[in-house]
């Protein structure tokens, strides 16, 4: 009895965990930008959440990041392959963290100027687009996944469209971040509505749902 108590506890921890990750995720943009505007005046919108890094909310940015990469390299999935992935996602997230972009000294909102080389930013821009790509995946394909020796409840089928939505939703931000960064007509002419910073806040806000529903906060197994 004891043995299964501990399991259950383990097993809701993990859970807990799960849903943990996926609030860092959803609230990450929202922490940055109010965090900027209530602590520093920071009213301007920057061009992406990458660029917080160089505002006062840079060492919430840096420790999410780690907070992130840390869970992801202890989190183990239902095989090696889950294993992989993860540890891939959380090297990302930490050379995100510490490659950081490109700043503009010219931002009212620049707290800290750092010269970095255009290497560095394309490092940067290889991390980040693996990182989304990785939580992609882990949404359309790891979520998916369910026993096969066990019958999926309803409960399961609903959150396997969850899952597979928020891949796909972060697929098409990869793709318009991907294009609007590739055209520089397009980039320029788009500059002012910030759309690298609202499509990352759209990933971001996807994976955290994809997280949290698969840590089962709502829609529960039976």
């Amino acid at each position: 009895m004891q043995t299964s108590t501990n399991k259950n506890d383990f097993v809701l921890s993990y859970l807990n965990l799960r849903i943990g990750l996926g609030f860092v995720g959803l609230f990450l943009p929202i922490v940055l930008i109010t965090g900027a505007f209530s602590f520093n005046d920071c009213t301007q919108l920057q061009p992406s959440i990458s660029h917080y890094y160089y505002t006062i909310m840079g060492n919430y940015f840096v420790g999410s990041l780690c907070a992130v990469a840390l869970f992801l390299f202890f989190y183990n999935g239902y095989d090696k392959r889950d294993n992989i992935v993860a540890n891939i996602a959380a090297v990302c997230a930490l050379g995100v963290a510490f490659f950081p972009t490109d700043s503009d000294a010219n931002s009212i909102c620049t707290f800290v100027i750092y010269n970095r080389t255009n290497s560095v930013n394309v490092v940067h821009y290889i991390f980040a687009g693996l990182l989304f790509s990785s939580f992609a995946y882990f949404s359309l394909i790891l979520f998916t996944k369910t026993d096969p020796t066990k019958i999926m409840c309803a409960n399961k089928k609903i959150r396997n469209s969850i899952y597979k939505t928020c891949g796909i939703i972060i697929i098409i931000c990869i793709l318009l971040i991907a294009i609007n960064n590739l055209f520089n007509n397009i980039e320029q002419s788009l500059a002012k509505y910030k759309p690298t910073l609202i499509l990352e806040s759209i990933a971001l806000f996807a994976f955290g749902i994809s997280w949290i529903a698969k840590g089962e906060m709502f829609l529960k197994d039976k």
